[in-house]
């Protein structure tokens, strides 16, 4: 009976978890044998018959055997093998005629593959380096046998230290070889030129002329020689070719080549440069703390991931809007887009097996999940608009539907901010006054700040010469020379006609005693009277006629003498 009832209240609460959650668990195949990241994952609709397919960079297991694989379904529907390792993966449309059949880019190596209708279409491969000259002259010499291989290992060694040109692969796959398989790599190579290749690290898409879904889009590379790359999308020749400090690892672009855009790259040297059209060179730089692990824009915003597992909100000026200090290490991001509803959120994978969902740095929604997730999709699959596709360390695969019910709040999660912070303010409206006022400022704008310069600077000139008549006539209650280092305060008490003044003098100086002072009182005789107006302690210097200091004393209102 124990035993049945723990099975019941075990099924009753995953049921509960089930229905409360936000999501319909549609696939879950530990065994996939699925090893990539985020950016080798893209959904495309790759026939035009409405089946939208996942591509997959599979980098195979351990990193060996990498392959193009693509899923229809959770099943594989076509698998090629690699010549490299896959960087990117990308679909886009390379032009306007019909049918509309999107073409799928991979990145792998120093070659952009594109295929349309999942055959081979097309090879790019980036544009080949000079070598350098002091390697060069290496291999001649052991082309004409004037240095034996051990010497041209060591010459070889010492440039790949000091040099600021990399050596070629050639050179170095020589340094990698026994002693005793050096002279037959040098007999079989050393007749061919040595070639300096650079290899792929990122690739994203940008629209070409206009903003449409459906628009025509170019392909934009970064390489391991820190450029940037856009090329045409139909004759695959390069369009523009701009510089980096660093090597890029993401890319993030908004616009239209044609128009405008802004390209944001993250890089090695944990930097983020902001490049705009016809710029050559980055036009702001955003320095972050620690290396970034993802780059992802939201709207106007570019979100990044850190390996201090931190979540970073800037602006495209590169101002920092906020952060969020993550549970667990970061593995990987992505844009999650629900366009039925307008919302652009963060998906971020973490090393305790959960994804969470984020709208600035407002948690939407957590998800757990059996197994560290490394790459995030989220887009149309199959004929689903909302769909998580997602892969794990393991090599599993996970695809989890999101129920067209579901409605992301803010603070659903398990920590954000305060409702308070999202209520709007009642700004009134804008005013007949108002307008008028802002016209008259904009037109009369230079002529308003002269005037306010000069009130400005009358203001600080009465000041100054009140100040300096003070100090001349000694009204300040405070001393002005070190001789005399004394304070003055009156203090009036009472309500009339009778009053007690009470004078508080204080010699400031802390080894000077003042001796020889007088006080006296200066009033309207018509007004008040006093036993002594004048008396020897304070106030006049024998020998001197003007005052060290004065206190002026403002009189109360007296109350009238009771009637006779």
């Amino acid at each position: 009976m124990a035993a049945a009832s723990s099975s019941d209240s075990d099924s009753c609460r995953a049921e509960s978890n089930e229905a409360s959650s936000k999501w319909l668990d549609a696939h879950y195949d530990p065994m996939a044998n699925i090893h990539t990241f985020s950016a080798c994952l893209a959904l495309a609709d790759l026939h035009t018959d409405g089946e939208y397919k996942l591509v997959v960079g599979d980098l195979g297991p351990g990193g060996r055997q990498p392959r193009l694989k693509v899923l229809k379904g959770p099943t594989v529907l076509t698998e090629s093998p690699l010549p490299a390792m896959p960087a990117a993966a990308a679909t886009f449309l390379m032009e306007q005629h019909k049918p509309r059949t999107p073409a799928l880019a991979l990145a792998s190596g120093p070659c952009v593959y594109v295929y349309k209708n999942l055959r081979p279409y097309f090879k790019f491969s980036l544009p080949q380096l000079p070598p350098n000259p002091l390697e060069q002259d290496l291999w001649n010499q052991a082309k004409e046998d004037r240095i034996d291989p051990l010497t041209l290992k060591e010459m070889l060694e010492g440039i790949r230290e000091k040099a600021e040109v990399p050596l070629c692969v050639q050179s170095l796959r020589f340094l990698q070889l026994e002693l005793s398989e050096m002279e037959a790599f040098v007999n079989q190579h050393k007749s061919k030129l040595i070639k300096r290749q650079t290899v792929i690290t990122t690739m994203t898409t940008l629209k070409k002329n206009l903003a449409d879904e459906d628009a025509v889009s170019c392909l934009v590379l970064g390489t391991e020689n820190k450029e940037l790359l856009v090329l045409d999308p139909e004759a695959f020749t390069i369009l523009a070719t701009m510089s980096l400090p660093s090597v890029p690892v993401f890319l993030e672009v908004s616009g239209q080549f044609d128009v405008e855009f802004r390209l944001a790259a993250a890089c090695r040297n944990g930097s983020i440069y902001i490049l705009r059209r016809d710029s050559k060179r980055p036009k702001y730089c955003i320095e972050l703390s620690a290396q970034p692990v993802g780059l992802v824009r939201v709207h106007k915003m570019l979100v990044v991931g850190s390996t201090q597992d931190n979540l970073h909100g800037f602006t495209h000026k590169g101002k920092r809007l906020w952060t969020v200090q993550m549970p667990a290490a970061i593995l990987t991001m992505n844009l999650l887009e629900q366009r039925s509803r307008g919302l652009q959120a963060v998906m971020v994978g973490l090393a305790n097996r959960e994804v969470r969902i984020y709208h600035d740095k407002a948690l939407l929604n957590v998800i757990h999940t059996p197994d560290a997730v490394t790459s995030l999709c989220f887009g149309r699959y199959g004929r689903e608009d909302n769909s998580l596709i997602m892969t794990t360390r393991g090599g599993g695969l996970i695809i989890k539907i999101l129920k067209r019910t579901a409605v992301f709040v803010e603070g659903g999660g398990e920590v954000g901010p305060p409702p308070a912070q999202a209520t709007k303010l009642n700004v009134p409206r804008k005013t007949r006054l108002y307008v008028d006022q802002t016209l008259r400022e904009r037109e009369a704008g230079t002529a308003m700040h002269r005037a306010f310069q000069t009130d400005l600077y009358l203001l600080r000139l009465r000041t100054a010469r009140a100040y300096v008549q003070a100090l001349e006539s000694s009204l300040s209650p405070v001393s002005a020379t070190a001789r005399e280092p004394l304070k003055l305060h009156a203090v009036v008490q009472g309500l009339g006609p009778t009053f007690k003044l009470t004078l508080h003098l204080q010699n400031t100086s802390t080894a000077r005693p003042i001796l020889g002072l007088l006080v006296c009182f200066l009033y309207s005789e018509a007004l008040y009277a006093l036993p002594q107006a004048f008396f020897k302690v304070l106030v006049l210097q024998e020998g001197q006629s003007a005052p060290l200091l004065s206190a002026h004393i403002n009189m109360p209102m007296s109350e009238g003498l009771a009637a006779a």
